[in-house]
């Protein structure tokens, strides 16, 4: 595990970059069903985010692990790759700043500033080191059943060339009643040979690497409806994406994914 350099500065979750850019597809019906493809799936038990870093000679057992996360139908994992430490010599081909914003964001809404890599993050609230699969399957059962009255559902969908995503209203009894709409683009595999730094000499593979992370929307409590035209969300090499719906607190309340866009 390897903590991270002090922060530039903080950021909170979901209100980092929410510009122009979160109204420009928003129309008008959300619910936790995981796609698969075209196919919707049973809800997921949770969303788990990774934070590596190919410079970090820690990283690659977590990274390796994520792979079984992926394979499950129930959960949503992705890989977050963070720029704090490309000054050890390699620079991550995959990194952006906002990761490593949106990480430190989450240290400081749990109040506790721990910030490290493998740092892998569950729902949005849990945080473990990315290697110890015990201690991920612990707190994946754990919030399964502490936040399964506050979920919202959220389903996910291509077709006719956009993306379809509906949300439901907040669960009766929810004190939550509005979260950020978060659009994740998603390169399923990557392998990269690391010629400088802690990892020199070592050919990384990665599993569900975001390329980017775009706030879309803002939920209210109430049911809703967005369509995005997929040729302005699709990048070379990632074909995949989901959808979380993240609450202030940073609790990641819904969420939907589908692998081919």
């Amino acid at each position: 595990m390897r903590r991270a350099p002090p922060p530039a500065k903080l950021t909170q979750i979901g209100t980092a970059v929410l510009t122009g850019a979160l109204c420009l597809f928003a129309s008008g019906s959300i619910a936790m069903a995981q796609t698969r493809g075209h196919a919707a799936s049973a809800p997921p038990k949770a969303v788990l985010e990774l934070y590596t870093s190919q410079g970090c000679s820690s990283c690659p057992p977590a990274d390796a692990l994520l792979k079984s996360y992926v394979a499950r139908a129930d959960i949503i994992a992705l890989s977050f790759p963070v720029d704090y430490w490309d000054y050890l010599g390699w620079k991550d081909t995959f990194a952006k700043a906002k990761f490593s914003e949106r990480q430190r964001a989450y240290g400081r809404q749990r109040g506790d500033g721990q910030i490290y890599t493998p740092q892998m993050v569950v729902d949005g609230l849990t945080h473990i080191i990315g290697s110890n699969a015990n201690d991920i399957d612990r707190a994946i059962t754990a919030n399964a059943v502490k936040f399964a009255k506050s979920r919202v559902p959220v389903t996910l969908r291509a077709e006719q060339g956009q993306l379809l995503i509906e949300t439901g209203s907040a669960p009766d009894g929810s004190d939550i009643k509005d979260a950020n709409i978060w659009l994740a683009v998603i390169q399923a595999e990557a392998e990269i040979p690391v010629r400088a730094g802690e990892n020199r000499g070592k050919m990384l593979k990665y599993y569900n690497v975001v390329r980017e992370l775009t706030p879309i929307g803002m939920w209210s409590g109430t049911t809703m409806t967005i369509r995005l035209d997929r040729d302005t969300v699709v990048q070379p090499g990632a074909g995949s994406c989901a959808v979380l719906l993240q609450s202030k607190s940073g609790q990641i309340i819904g969420a939907a994914m589908v692998e081919k866009m």
